[in-house]
């Protein structure tokens, strides 16, 4: 887990949670992980962005996000992870109890048909506003789409005990969202060119922005399936 300063998870202002992931699979880099780092401290919307980069292991990642969750007590939490077989931004709208990887991870694990959290239910809805995130970055000239699989690897376990905490946050009174985006990776043939650093964050800039000013106008998004 990388830690950044302290000023910015101090800060009084209200605060949003961006967390991406170190490099894996023999990669060098990881996009989603450089670019929340690189948004961290900027302000949108009136809200302070707090970027993490979360380790790419089963174990400790959403024990990292669980503990930035804690420390800056955001009241919006996106997720972003890199997938080489996406086209753009990918906003996800399900996470899956399932995890079940193609290859190891970071640490070397590699499960098999196993749940993210037993006895939780089999699936949760993310609460961003999706179909309007897509919109607001299509019309921006960017590529994206509204995906209903986050996969079985790192990052739909991740999110899914992402979303399995923020519903029990919920049954409290607090209404913290959360989400997840997939972004391609460096070796995505089919991503479009101009997807850098600089591109990804002016797209993670404006998903931000969006779900803050954008009602969740379907209750069955904060719930679960089955």
């Amino acid at each position: 887990m990388k830690v950044l300063d302290e000023g910015a998870a101090v800060s009084i202002q209200p605060k949003v949670l961006l967390a991406g992931f170190d490099a894996f699979g023999g990669l060098q880099t990881n996009p989603s992980g450089e670019s929340v780092l690189r948004l961290h401290g900027e302000t949108v919307a009136g809200h302070l962005i707090v970027g993490a980069q979360l380790s790419t292991t089963f174990s400790q990642a959403p024990l990292e996000l669980a503990q930035w969750v804690l420390r800056v007590q955001p009241v919006l939490v996106i997720c972003v992870g890199m997938a080489d077989s996406r086209h753009g931004f990918s906003v996800e709208q399900v996470a899956i109890n399932l995890s079940d990887a193609r290859i190891p991870d970071n640490q070397g694990h590699q499960p098999l048909d196993e749940p993210a959290v037993a006895g939780a239910p089999a699936a949760y809805f993310s609460t961003l506003p999706v179909k309007a995130i897509v919109q607001t970055l299509q019309d921006a000239g960017l590529a994206a789409e509204v995906s209903y699989t986050a996969g079985t690897f790192v990052c739909n376990h991740v999110f899914f005990k992402l979303m399995h905490s923020l519903s029990g946050s919920r049954q409290k009174g607090q209404a913290v969202r959360g989400g997840f985006i997939h972004v391609p990776g460096p070796g995505s043939a089919d991503a479009p060119a101009d997807l850098s650093i600089d591109q990804l964050m002016r797209g993670l800039r404006l998903a931000v922005e969006c779900a803050l000013i954008t009602p969740v106008y379907c209750a069955v998004r904060g719930g679960s399936l089955g």
